[in-house]
């Protein structure tokens, strides 16, 4: 299959980097990969770097009519046998050009973030009409799609995002470098969290967990690893700020970014994730893939990854007292924490592995290039 990739986003992020590390997979599955972007983005740059072959476009508004006929006419010369959309303003591009064409080439979207506005106007109506499927990455965003946009039930498919289960494998990794460059003992049990820090990810219930928690056990270390994406810096300080308040900075771990995530997961005892709202959460899906114990907020695509119970303790929302609660519950049990980690391996590996996530997407891209 000849398929054409487009991400027109100018932001770095988890949806941007998933969709070039889908248009990766399906590359060395021999499907030949072609990819559309925004002229000078990161996304742009950086499949550069990868040697694929891209096509640049300077859409940046809703209606762009010389866009429209430069991809309609690039279409038309290339013959792609399917289209796959990262983000849903692709659309306002792809569709246009594609009612140009003679030829109805199948169109699909991944949709990665929910949307709080209804999109169940006329226009939507006739963007969406063009979508073969839209893969929903978790429960909630399908739920969001029924929701706010005119698709039918039948158009919304449920494909979770996938990880790299070799890479995050616990067996393969030495859990002792990260406790010897943090100063942690082996009589220390670590709890940390990972992730971009950002306004809703949870880093203040952390900390005034680790404040309480440090009251009545005296061998617990935290560890928060991250940086602020640009603009997010007075948020980073403000988490800083907290830790110094609460006087917990001797038992707390910043380490900002850090590219060996699976060595920092090996040397976690609990991993935690305590994030208001996820579209899925790949980094909880890792820390199951690294068989980590988890204590996680009970919301959205959390509950697509995490069993309560079985992998994981869940506890609600941005109340800080019932993550103290459940993380003590684990802090005790040793036996629990084992258990939990077995079972969070076998599930990540039989559920989120990314060959497997590659398998069902090609099935889907074969059905609907069938079914066109």
């Amino acid at each position: 299959m000849k398929v054409l990739i487009t991400c027109l986003s100018y932001s770095w992020g988890g949806m941007e980097m998933y969709t070039l590390q889908t248009a990766t997979q399906l590359r060395k599955r021999n499907i030949e990969i072609e990819i559309l972007c925004s002229d000078n983005s990161i996304f742009h740059k950086e499949s550069k770097k990868q040697n694929f072959v891209f096509h640049t476009t300077k859409f940046k508004k809703y209606f762009h009519p010389i866009e429209v006929i430069k991809l309609s006419k690039l279409l038309s010369e290339k013959e792609f046998d399917l289209i796959h959309s990262g983000s849903s303003k692709d659309l306002w591009l792809m569709v246009p050009s594609l009612k140009l064409l003679k030829k109805k080439i199948p169109l699909l979207l991944s949709k990665h973030l929910g949307s709080y506005i209804i999109k169940k106007d006329f226009l939507h109506r006739w963007i969406y009409n063009r979508v073969n499927y839209v893969l929903a990455i978790s429960n909630v965003i399908a739920k969001n799609l029924i929701n706010t946009t005119p698709l039918s039930k039948k158009k919304i498919l449920l494909l979770h995002n996938g990880i790299d289960t070799s890479r995050f494998d616990s067996s393969k990794v030495n859990s002792q470098k990260i406790k010897t460059e943090f100063n942690i003992s082996n009589k220390d049990l670590l709890l940390g969290m990972t992730g971009r820090f950002s306004p809703g990810k949870g880093h203040e219930e952390f900390l005034k967990a680790a404040n309480e928690l440090c009251k009545k056990y005296d061998n617990l270390k935290f560890m928060i690893v991250g940086e602020p994406s640009k603009g997010e810096e007075s948020y980073a300080n403000e988490v800083n700020l907290l830790a110094a308040t609460l006087g917990v900075n001797d038992k707390v771990i910043f380490t900002g970014f850090r590219s060996d995530i699976p060595e920092i997961l090996s040397a976690l005892d609990i991993f935690v994730f305590p994030s208001h709202a996820e579209a899925f959460g790949l980094a909880l899906a890792e820390a199951l893939s690294m068989g980590k114990p988890s204590v996680c907020s009970k919301s959205d695509g959390v509950l697509d990854i995490a069993i309560e119970g079985e992998t994981s303790l869940l506890f609600e929302k941005q109340n800080w007292k019932d993550l103290t609660d459940k993380l003590e519950l684990l802090i005790i049990d040793e036996k629990l924490r084992i258990k939990f980690g077995i079972a969070s391996r076998k599930r990540a590996v039989e559920l989120f592995d990314i060959e497997i996530f590659t398998d069902n997407l090609i099935s889907i891209y074969k059905s609907t290039f069938m079914n066109n």
